[in-house]
């Protein structure tokens, strides 16, 4: 298996950052030859997502190792391990299928430190008497731990969130909103028309370009300018930060409109976008070393009320509007 990316493989990684075909990238579950592994060479355990895999063999340039890959249905190995499909069955299962102890003479297999959370390691080497060591937090590391004699240091171990990886999801949610977004735009507009003489369509015009400008700003708000500046806006509910983000957005956007626009419809955008810029930001408690399962679980119980209310509220608001400057 060749540990240089192709074209081919740096445009699928592309299309899948922007949520194209996101569920079906994915490699064959088994065990993968980088290099010219022999039976002392070491396995490396990773995810059958092909992005994840391709960041595992790209830094394994010069070296030979056998990869393993489980099936975690096409999800990365930090998602998996929370969904269980990265774990302590499927790690055995493909040990076993993949006759893992007559292709090394060794015991050991190196799991992502990321993964920890689906896997038992003691049940591991029970079950298929192969012992887990964890490997570092990012694959760029793996050079470094293998050439330690498998020893990970503290800033291996450690789990950081910066500004790329907050902002490397942005493309996806922004593809994945779209659709939806178009549709809001769609509605706001048919029913920007109805109004005293039933419908009109400059009325259904001048009210789709302010509620378009309100739903994209919503967008970017929740998924761009949240997630980059996270750390820094106050609160710990992503929900919240998200929430305070767009308020300020919708100022910022609406307070030009205000002698322009119907009073009822401005207070329906700026409570439309804190409600959609919050309910945006909580898809990162999902993808975020700031939360833990139970905590998003709290979190979704506290804030979805509340943001679908606000989206009610804002949609009766907008067709009030229609009748009441």
């Amino acid at each position: 298996m060749p540990t240089t990316l192709t074209r081919r493989d740096r445009l699928g990684g592309l299309r899948v950052r922007w949520g194209i075909r996101r569920f079906s990238y994915t490699v064959d579950p088994g065990l993968y030859a980088v290099g010219h592994p022999d039976d002392r060479s070491p396995v490396l355990v990773t995810a059958n997502y092909k992005l994840t895999f391709d960041s595992l063999r790209r830094e394994l340039a010069s070296r030979a190792a056998w990869v393993l890959a489980l099936d975690t249905r096409g999800i990365n190995v930090w998602c998996a391990a929370g969904k269980g499909t990265f774990g302590t069955d499927e790690a055995v299962r493909r040990i076993d299928a993949a006759r893992l102890s007559q292709v090394v003479s060794h015991n050991v297999v190196v799991l992502p430190q990321l993964g920890a959370p689906g896997v038992c390691a003691p049940d591991v080497k029970r079950r298929s008497g192969f012992r887990v060591v964890w490997g570092p937090v990012r694959a760029a590391d793996l050079p470094a731990f293998l050439g330690a004699g498998m020893r990970a240091t503290d800033e291996m171990r450690r789990v950081r969130f910066p500004l790329r990886d907050r902002l490397v999801l942005a493309p996806v949610e922004l593809m994945g909103a779209a659709k939806i977004a178009l549709a809001i735009v769609a509605a706001a507009a048919i029913v920007g028309g109805v109004g005293p003489g039933i419908f009109s369509l400059p009325r259904a015009w001048a009210a789709a370009w302010p509620a378009a400008a309100a739903v994209a700003a919503a967008l970017v708000a929740g998924a761009v300018v949240t997630p980059a500046l996270l750390p820094w806006v106050p609160g710990r509910m992503f929900a919240l930060k998200g929430a305070e983000v767009g308020a300020l957005a919708a100022a910022i956007l609406l307070v030009p409109l205000a002698r322009a626009f119907p009073v009822l419809r401005l207070a329906a955008s700026a409570i439309f976008m804190v409600a959609a810029t919050s309910f945006i930001a909580m898809n990162y408690t999902g993808t975020s070393t700031f939360t833990s399962l139970s905590g998003v679980k709290k979190e979704m119980r506290a804030a979805l009320p509340w943001q679908v209310g606000s989206a009610a509220l804002a949609a009766a608001l907008w067709i009030a509007g229609g009748f009441v400057r």
